[in-house]
């Protein structure tokens, strides 16, 4: 059963319309490296399209009815947009889900120290890396620091052509020939991923040695600067001077360190992207378009698109899948729209349908080993599902019914949708999971979805257009689908 390549349907309006969302994704994933970025777009996007926030709405006891649009916010890192069908929400959603963390390096509480007149900030990876992939590459830092006054500073440095860059060193490869013998896990060491950020050290003079005209240098330095390590000492400066940071704040700070740059096209053909953060924000970012794309439509079935955070670490916390606060989005919008009770949210709850829209491994022809042929997903092939992820004997799946996934090749058929199903490598070579099985504890039927991505996990990420457009068109069908 081979599925067919995309590309070769295409109308000139299609290769039109795909080149449009291609160029629109390329940005967004460029403009939001960090999933506080991604939330702030989100809300901006939902509110351009109509959206009013659930906050105001129960503040304000406005009774909500069908064609309305509502959004919530999770901690600055999650976001929940609703779209309210004709239908009662007892009988139902239609969910879109995806994740909008990704992998990094995220800079620890206690980061900064000098050694041997190089300044450099500790940082603990996030997710699952290849540690070796992230050294010696440009890095740009994303982020906010939270200070003591209750103001918010947000940081990014590493982005805009006239910034500067960090990097993680490594060894040369001239005196490499211990560290060559080693596993590719242990070549370089999770610890060993420190963050590079100075070398120039701060000048104090004396007053008597100073005179007239001396350098000014230092007269703005923070109480903290520290003679015995300069470097350090003018590093705290320039963060002191631009952003009013000291070092204890630090302490009350989110910065990620991400790859400076922004997402290209990739090949000879321009068929692909290259970009980081493609898992999961090529689905997120496919999955919110679909959301706004439908707002000046009446949906049938209310129409869900929720964008979670710390997927990549299990789900968990307040701003992970695995916290109340999507129970509680839906509990508080029934109320609004006069559908009390424990027992109607139970209902809703059960009887919704999810895509859990997030990434998978695309056929690499350079590493077919770890790959069985026949059920995996290949780039430029279309949307993929896979009824279920896990690992060796589907551990940590959802395994979706098989009417449901029936339901949802009808779906994607009737909407002319490229789709393919896989399965995430060969059994036994390892696996991996999604938010699918949380919310499948509710009793709805839920399946993984999304496009197939080569180098996942690494600092950049491949995926291919035709996938990109087809999860898009995928995404929208199923929010239009009304046959519960």
């Amino acid at each position: 059963m081979e599925r067919p390549c995309a590309w070769k349907s295409y109308t000139p309006t299609d290769f039109e319309q795909l080149e449009n969302l291609a160029e629109a994704y390329k940005n967004f994933i460029s403009d939001n490296k960090t999933e506080r970025e991604c939330a702030k777009t989100a809300l901006e996007r939902a509110k351009a399209c109509g959206y009013i926030s659930l906050d105001e709405a129960l503040a304000s006891g406005t009774k909500l009815q069908a064609g309305d649009k509502v959004w919530a916010v999770a901690q600055n890192k999650a976001v929940m947009l609703v779209q309210l069908g004709t239908r009662p929400l007892e009988a139902g959603m239609n969910i879109l889900g995806a994740h909008i963390d990704s992998p990094r390096l995220d800079i620890k509480q206690n980061p900064l120290y000098e050694a041997n007149d190089f300044a450099l900030l500790d940082t603990h990876y996030y997710g699952g890396i290849k540690h070796y992939q992230w050294v010696t590459l440009p890095l740009a830092i994303h982020g906010v620091v939270a200070k003591k006054d209750g103001s918010v500073v947000e940081v990014c440095v590493g982005e805009d052509a006239a910034d500067p860059v960090f990097c993680v060193t490594d060894l040369l490869i001239h005196l490499a020939n211990k560290q060559m013998s080693k596993t590719a896990s242990e070549v370089v060491e999770g610890e060993a991923l420190d963050l590079l950020i100075g070398n120039r050290p701060l000048v104090i003079e004396s007053d008597e040695a100073a005179g007239e005209g001396a350098s000014d240098e230092a007269s703005d330095a923070p109480d903290s600067a520290d003679a015995k390590e300069p470097v350090k000492a003018f590093a705290l400066k320039l963060l002191f001077d631009k952003y009013g940071i000291e070092e204890e704040d630090f302490l009350s700070a989110e910065l990620e360190v991400v790859p400076a740059g922004r997402a290209r096209d990739l090949g000879f053909d321009r068929s692909m992207v290259i970009g980081y953060g493609q898992d999961d924000r090529v689905c997120a970012y496919t999955s919110l378009e679909a959301q706004m794309s439908v707002a000046d439509e009446q949906l049938e079935t209310t129409g869900v698109c929720i964008l979670v955070d710390k997927e990549e670490i299990g789900s968990v916390g307040a701003s992970g899948m695995t916290s109340r606060f999507f129970e509680n989005t839906v509990a508080e919008i029934m109320e609004l729209a006069g559908e009390t009770g424990a027992l109607a949210l139970r209902h809703a709850l059960g009887n919704s349908r999810m895509l859990s829209s997030d990434v998978s491994a695309g056929f690499d022809p350079a590493y077919p080993g770890v790959f069985e042929a026949k059920n995996s997903a290949y780039l430029g092939h279309g949307l993929v599902f896979n009824k279920y992820t896990g690992a060796r004997g589907k551990s940590g799946s959802n395994d979706a019914r098989a009417e449901y996934v029936a339901h949802i090749r009808h779906i994607m058929d009737e909407a002319h949708v490229a789709f393919q199903t896989a399965e995430l490598g060969r059994v036994d070579a390892g696996g991996g999971g999604t938010i699918a099985y949380i919310p499948a504890e509710y009793g709805m039927d839920v399946i993984d979805s999304g496009v197939p991505v080569l180098s996942m996990h690494s600092p950049w990420e491949v995926t291919s257009k035709a996938d990109i457009y087809e999860a898009y068109k995928g995404y929208c069908a199923f929010l239009r689908d009304a046959n519960l």
